[in-house]
C-alpha cells in the first residue's frame, strides 16, 4: 500500500484540501459579529496589506531584482493572505477567552501551511511529505569511504563502449552513495554534493562518465537532491543498467544562495575558470573516471543550464555534451546593458566575446551534442530556448529540442534531466 507519506503535493487531493483549509481558516478568523469589524477594522486591514503585497512585489521585481524573472502572483497572493491572518489574529487575541486563542492561533498556522503547499504546487518543488522530511535527514558518506583508490579498473577496448564489457558482480550493492566535498579553486564556491552509482563499488571498478550538474539562482547544490530526487532516480537508472550510471557532482556556480555572477570570469568572479578548469581536474585528481571529453556532461536548469550552454562553447575540449533546461538566452542580470555594466564595465564587446549566442554565430560545434529542454506553459523563457535550439543546430551542434508540460519549475525540470539519461547513456557508453 502507498504510504501516506508519498502521496503527491503537487497534484491531487492534498493541494485542493489545503487550498480549501486556508481559505476556511482565513474566513473563519474574519468571522466576528461586531459591525465596526466590519465597517472599519477588516476593510482597512485588507487595504493596507493590499498595499505592503504591492510594494513587496514592486520592491522584489525591479529594485532589488534577486533574479531576472518576476515574483509568480501566487506568491504575492499568498504572501497577502498570510499577513492578513497575522493581522486578523493580533486584533482578535486579545479579546478572546484563551482556548479562542489557541483556536485563532492554529487557524494562522493552517492559512501559513496553506501558503506553502501553494509554492510547492506552483514551483513542484518537494513531490511528496517523505522528500520534505528527508531535508532533515543527513544519509551522506564520507567521500574518503565511498571513494577510495581503485585497485583494479574494468578495460574498455579502445572505440568500445562500457555495457559491452560490464558484468554486473553479484555482491554489487543495490544503491549509490551521496557525499559532500569541498573542490578548491579561484572562485569562493560551497561544497559540491557527489552522487557515485552502485558500480563505483565494484572491484575491478568501472571508470564512469561525469556529468556536472548546476543548480538554478536562487538555490545550493543540494536541490538537485532534496527537490530533484536525484539519488532516487539514479539509483532506480542503475537498477535497469547493471548498477551502472554516471558519477555526478553537483557544483556550485553561484556562491551564495542568491548570488549569480553569471557563470563568467568578471569582476563578480572567476566562475568559468572554476567549472571549465579546477572542478573538472578535481575529479580526474580524486574519482576513477572516464576522461575521454564524449564521456563528459555539463548540465543544469534555469541559470545553471544558462551555465551549461555557456560551458558547452566555452570548454569544449572537456565537456563533449550538454543540457540546457529552461535556461536563458544569453547569461542575464535583468538586461543586457545591466549585466554589461556589473560584469565588464559596460564594454560590450568583452561580453560579446564570451556570450554563447555571439559564439555559435562565429564558430563551429560538430563534435559537441546537447539537448534544450522547455517548459510548455513557461512565458519567461520558452522562446528563448527555440532561439537557443536553432542557435545550436546552425553552429553544426547534434542538438535535440524537448518540450515538457509544464513552467518555469520543478515539474520540467526533473523530467528534463531523467528524460534525457538514456540519450546520454548511449552517448557516453551505459548503454549498447
Amino acid at each position: 500500500m502507498l504510504s501516506p507519506l508519498d502521496l503527491s503535493l503537487i497534484n491531487g487531493p492534498i493541494p485542493v484540501v489545503a487550498t480549501a483549509a486556508g481559505v476556511l481558516a482565513l474566513v473563519t478568523l474574519a468571522a466576528r459579529r461586531n459591525r465596526t469589524w466590519w465597517t472599519r477594522t477588516v476593510p482597512v486591514m485588507m487595504l493596507v496589506i493590499t498595499a505592503v503585497t504591492a510594494g513587496l512585489k514592486l520592491v522584489v521585481d525591479h529594485v532589488w531584482k534577486p533574479w531576472p524573472e518576476p515574483l509568480p502572483p501566487i506568491l504575492a497572493v499568498w504572501t497577502g493572505a498570510v499577513l492578513l491572518a497575522v493581522c486578523l489574529a493580533v486584533a482578535r487575541l486579545r479579546a478572546e477567552r484563551w482556548y479562542r486563542r489557541v483556536l485563532i492561533v492554529v487557524l494562522v498556522l493552517i492559512v501559513m501551511a496553506s501558503s506553502f503547499t501553494a509554492a510547492n504546487a506552483h514551483f513542484g518543488s518537494y513531490p511528496t511529505s517523505r522528500a520534505v522530511l528527508e531535508v532533515f535527514t543527513n544519509n551522506r558518506v564520507d567521500l574518503d569511504v565511498a571513494a577510495g583508490p581503485a585497485s583494479s579498473v574494468v578495460e574498455v577496448p579502445k572505440g568500445g563502449k562500457l555495457a559491452d564489457v560490464w558484468r554486473e558482480p553479484a555482491d554489487l550493492p543495490r544503491k549509490g552513495t551521496v557525499s559532500e566535498a569541498t573542490i578548491p579553486g579561484a572562485f569562493h564556491a560551497r561544497p559540491a554534493w557527489i552522487y557515485l552509482p552502485p558500480a563505483y563499488a565494484a572491484t575491478p571498478r568501472p571508470r564512469l562518465p561525469v556529468v556536472v550538474l548546476l543548480p538554478g539562482q536562487p538555490g545550493s547544490p543540494r536541490d538537485w537532491f532534496d527537490a530533484g530526487r536525484l539519488t532516487d532516480r539514479l539509483d532506480a537508472f542503475a537498477r535497469e543498467h547493471d548498477g551502472l550510471a554516471p558519477i555526478v557532482v553537483v557544483a556550485d556556480q553561484l556562491g551564495a544562495r542568491m548570488a549569480n555572477p553569471l557563470c563568467l570570469d568578471s569582476r563578480l568572479g572567476q566562475s568559468e575558470t572554476y567549472l571549465a578548469r579546477e572542478v573538472p581536474a578535481w575529479i580526474k585528481r580524486r574519482l576513477t573516471v572516464d576522461e575521454r571529453r564524449e564521456a563528459w556532461t555539463i548540465a543544469g536548469f534555469s541559470q545553471g543550464g544558462t551555465c551549461a550552454l555557456q560551458l558547452a562553447v566555452r570548454a569544449p575540449d572537456v565537456y563533449g555534451n550538454f543540457l540546457d533546461i529552461t535556461g536563458q538566452r544569453e547569461p542575464s542580470l535583468g538586461s543586457r546593458s545591466e549585466t554589461v555594466k556589473a560584469a565588464f564595465d559596460g564594454d560590450e564587446a568583452v561580453f560579446a566575446r564570451v556570450n554563447p549566442m555571439d559564439i555559435l554565430v562565429r564558430e563551429r560545434f560538430p563534435q559537441t551534442a546537447g539537448v534544450i529542454v522547455a517548459g510548455r506553459d513557461d512565458v519567461h523563457y520558452r522562446q528563448a530556448n527555440a532561439e537557443v535550439f536553432e542557435a545550436c543546430r546552425r553552429a553544426g551542434m547534434d542538438v535535440r529540442w524537448r518540450e515538457l508540460p509544464g513552467g518555469h519549475d520543478w515539474n520540467v525540470w526533473r523530467p528534463g534531466l531523467y528524460e534525457s539519461l538514456p540519450w546520454l547513456a548511449a552517448r557516453t557508453g551505459l548503454s549498447r
